[in-house]
């Protein structure tokens, strides 16, 4: 029989994970094994957390508009409310944004769409 010879390869798998492992701490920055195993936790994190990000920036963006709304004499939901049945096709970050940015036209927007 003979040996599998491939390394190639195997080399280029390798040095594949080492390099996605660069600027990690200690070993797990040179040691294939290791590395690997860092690699994959930190892939998952990065997907797991990109879905996190949407929440969290969603979680902001409702929590400026129903401060900005509050000040304005309403609430977060009575103004969501109020846009739907005026059809006003405005998104939460475009909202956030005015109201953090554009008082007086958040101002503005409320006022049109509570008369």
């Amino acid at each position: 029989m003979s040996r599998v010879k491939n390394s190639v390869a195997t080399r280029a798998r390798r040095k594949k994970v080492i390099k996605l492992a660069k600027g990690y701490y200690g070993r797990k920055s040179t040691v294939f094994k290791t590395a690997n195993q860092a690699v994959v936790r930190s892939a998952t994190y990065a997907y797991r957390d990109r879905k996190a990000k949407k929440r969290d920036f969603r979680k902001l963006w409702i929590t400026r508009i129903n401060a900005a709304a509050r000040i304005n004499g309403t609430t977060y939901s009575k103004l969501m409310n109020a846009l739907k049945k005026n059809n006003i096709e405005l998104n939460r970050k475009v909202l956030a944004d005015m109201a953090v940015n554009d008082k007086a036209a958040f101002a503005k927007l409320v006022a049109q769409v509570n008369a």
